[in-house]
C-alpha cells in the first residue's frame, strides 16, 4: 500500500490522582518547587493489582471500539513498554487475548520514551508492506512500579497510563517518513537501574540541554521528510517529560500562535512511552485538532532515543 493512517484513538488513566501537596508529605518538596521545575500539578497512579496489561488493553479496547473494526481485523498489535514486568507472553499477547484478537502478530518494543513513535513507525512499514491491513499500537506504562519514593528529584515527575491508536492502510499517506536514532555515548542520561527493584533515574541536565539542543533539527528534518514546513502544522505533540522542555523547544521552532501544542503534562506528569499517544488522544477528544490536520509527534528518552513523524490526526 502507498501508506497508512490514524483511524481511531483511545486513552486510559488510573483513577487516583497524586497532587504535589501529596507529594509534600512524602519528601522534601512543595508545590511551588515542582511547578517551577517540571510544570507538573497532578499525576495518575493505578492501584497496586493495575498492571501495564490492564492499562494497555484499556486504551486499546477504546480505539478499537472507535475504529468500527472487529477484534478479527487486526493483523499487528505492539505495545510500546519500559515498565513490563512480563517478559513471556509479551503485553501485547496479553492484550490481544482480553480483546479477542484471533492471530495477530503480538510483540512489546522497548525504547523507553521514544517507545510510541518507535512502534508507529514500525506498523506504519509494516502495512505498507502488506503484512497487515490494521494494527494496534500501544503505549502504557506504570511508572510508579519503578519510581523511587525517596528521590525527591525523579519522583515528582513520574505518572501512569496509557494511549493507543488503530493504524490501516490507506491508499493516500497519513503517516509521514520517520526521523528517528540514537546516541549511545549518552545511553545513560534516562535509564532504569538495579535489576532486583528497577528504578528510574536520569541526568536531568544532560537530557535538558540534549533535548532542547537537538529536538529542533529533529522536528524540521520530519517536516521536510512530510512534504511540509513548520508552519504547515496543525499541532505539536512532544514526549510530555518535563514543561520547561516542551516550552524551550517550542519557542525555537517560531510556531504561528494558531499551532495546538500538547501540554499534558502538566496534569499527567511523565508516562513515558505512554505521554505521546495519551497527549495525542486526548486533544483529539476534545476536538482541539481538526480530522486531518496534519501534526507533528516527537519523542526522546532512554538510550538516548528519538522518533518522530508527521500525522494526519484521526
Amino acid at each position: 500500500m502507498p501508506g497508512s493512517r490514524i483511524t481511531a484513538m483511545g486513552h486510559y488513566q488510573p483513577r487516583r490522582v497524586l497532587t504535589n501537596d501529596d507529594l509534600a508529605a512524602l519528601v522534601d518538596t512543595s508545590d511551588e518547587w515542582i511547578r517551577r521545575r517540571t510544570g507538573i500539578a497532578t499525576r495518575r497512579i493505578a492501584a497496586p493489582d493495575e498492571t501495564v496489561t490492564d492499562l494497555a488493553a484499556a486504551a486499546a479496547g477504546k480505539a478499537l471500539a472507535a475504529s468500527g473494526l472487529e477484534p478479527s481485523d487486526i493483523g499487528l498489535i505492539t505495545v510500546a513498554t519500559c515498565t513490563a514486568i512480563d517478559r513471556c507472553p509479551s503485553i501485547a499477547a496479553q492484550v490481544a487475548a482480553r480483546l479477542g484478537l484471533p492471530s495477530p502478530v503480538a510483540f512489546d518494543l522497548n525504547n523507553g520514551c521514544a517507545g510510541f513513535c518507535t512502534a508507529l513507525a514500525c506498523a506504519d512499514h509494516t502495512l505498507r508492506a502488506g503484512a497487515a491491513r490494521h494494527a494496534l499500537v500501544i503505549g502504557a506504562e506504570k511508572m510508579s512500579d519503578v519510581t523511587d519514593w525517596t528521590d525527591r528529584r525523579s519522583c515528582v515527575l513520574l505518572g501512569d497510563g496509557a494511549g493507543a491508536a488503530v493504524l490501516s492502510a490507506a491508499d493516500t499517506a497519513g503517516i509521514g517518513p520517520v526521523v528517528w536514532g540514537s546516541d549511545p555515548s549518552r545511553g545513560d542520561a534516562v535509564r532504569l537501574v538495579d535489576d532486583w527493584h528497577p528504578h528510574f533515574a536520569q541526568e536531568g541536565q544532560t537530557v535538558f540541554r540534549w533535548a532542547t539542543g537537538e529536538l529542533p533539527a529533529i522536528a524540521r528534518d520530519a517536516c521536510a521528510r512530510a512534504g511540509l514546513a513548520l508552519t504547515d502544522v496543525a499541532g505539536v505533540v512532544t514526549h510530555q517529560a518535563n514543561l520547561r522542555i516542551i516550552d524551550a523547544v517550542i519557542r525555537q521552532l517560531d510556531l504561528p500562535e494558531s499551532t495546538v501544542v500538547a501540554h499534558d503534562v502538566v496534569e499527567s506528569g511523565n508516562t513515558s512511552a505512554a505521554s505521546v499517544p495519551l497527549a495525542l488522544s486526548k486533544l483529539t477528544e476534545r476536538g482541539e485538532l481538526s480530522p486531518g490536520a496534519p501534526v507533528l509527534l516527537l519523542a526522546f528518552g532512554g538510550g538516548l532515543s528519538w522518533a518522530g513523524q508527521v500525522v494526519a490526526c484521526p
